[in-house]
């Protein structure tokens, strides 16, 4: 039986339509750049998205969240620091004479090959993404955490994501009044990127966002490693009741309705960080 192409499985997925594949391949011809890579760029998929394609495409584990597990200096001693973050690579476990290796190209033979023979031992390739793996390595290879990271300021760090620059500028304002660190995105693709970057203790987001919704936002940043205390708040002007209990049933830390009135955000900001 012939493998599936990764555009037929992101379709299967519903992922992207035909017409945006379509677009994908006509983009690739110019380029010498993955399918995958060709679709992120376009901001049609996440990185998420791509890793789980190729993991049912080729047959390979999927694995997540490496960062909050521990591992045997012995097993991180196998793979080289440096050598794991310039080839995107984690050691999981050894089985039955056999490595299992995390990784961002699971087709990376050459790779697999040179460990083979150096560690004297076979070599399973499992599917992780680009960012998890970067947060693996720094969190096991270079022993940082994000406690490690955070500086000694008392001000707590707050992403804002709209897509109407009005409400961006006038949020960052209020919230900058009462001391918080702000930063701001445009859409949701933007707000995931810099929350994965950032690990702000608290994301504002709007529901109805550009690309990716507020409702996946929320998704993507429980579902990722060291943000499982991020606390996200939902804004929007549609609150009917049955969306407010839909989005807080779904473990959202807060739902405040427009229009926004200053004084009730922040207290619902206070609030918040405060749990």
């Amino acid at each position: 039986m012939a493998r599936k192409k990764m555009g037929e499985i992101l379709l299967e997925k519903q992922l992207i339509s035909q017409q945006d594949l379509e677009k994908a391949l006509l983009k690739q011809k110019g380029q010498h750049k993955p399918l995958g890579q060709i679709l992120e760029d376009m901001d049609l998929v996440l990185e998420e998205d791509i890793a789980q394609t190729l993991a049912i495409q080729f047959n390979f584990p999927y694995v997540k969240k490496i960062a909050r597990f521990k591992f045997p200096a012995e097993l991180l001693a196998m793979v080289d620091g440096s050598l794991a973050l310039k080839k995107l690579l984690f050691p999981l476990k050894v089985q039955d004479k056999t490595l299992y290796l995390a990784m961002a190209n699971p087709l990376d033979m050459p790779i697999q090959s040179d460990l083979a023979f150096k560690l004297g031992i076979r070599i399973s390739p499992c599917v992780a993404t680009s960012t998890e793996l970067r947060e693996a390595i720094k969190v096991h290879y270079h022993k940082e955490s994000k406690a490690n990271q955070l500086t000694h300021s008392s001000q707590p760090t707050i992403l804002v994501v709209d897509n109407q620059p009005l409400i961006l500028s006038t949020l960052e304002s209020l919230l900058k009044q009462e001391g918080y660190a702000v930063h701001l995105a445009h859409n949701g693709y933007e707000g995931l990127e810099l929350a994965q970057q950032l690990q702000p203790d608290l994301v504002i987001s709007e529901l109805n966002l550009a690309q990716i919704d507020g409702t996946r936002l929320f998704s993507e940043i429980r579902n990722t490693s060291n943000m499982e205390d991020t606390k996200v708040i939902i804004f929007t002007i549609k609150a009917s009741a049955e969306e407010e209990a839909r989005l807080l049933d779904m473990g959202v830390d807060d739902f405040i309705a427009k229009p926004l009135q200053p004084q009730r955000l922040l207290a619902r900001v206070r609030k918040t960080l405060r749990r």
